[in-house]
């Protein structure tokens, strides 16, 4: 796994910590957001 990888991992995992704790509010959802751009960008190019 590369860095990015990595990245997209810990964000979608903060997400789903987040959105079942009820915490962080828009930023969990940002994250979430971030994470999924990132990913489309990676396998597009």
């Amino acid at each position: 796994m590369g860095l990015l990888d990595i990245v997209i991992v810990i964000l979608i995992i903060a997400w789903l910590g987040g959105f079942s704790m009820h915490i962080g509010g828009g930023l969990i959802h940002l994250l979430l957001v971030i994470a999924v751009i990132v990913l489309v960008v990676r396998f597009l190019s």
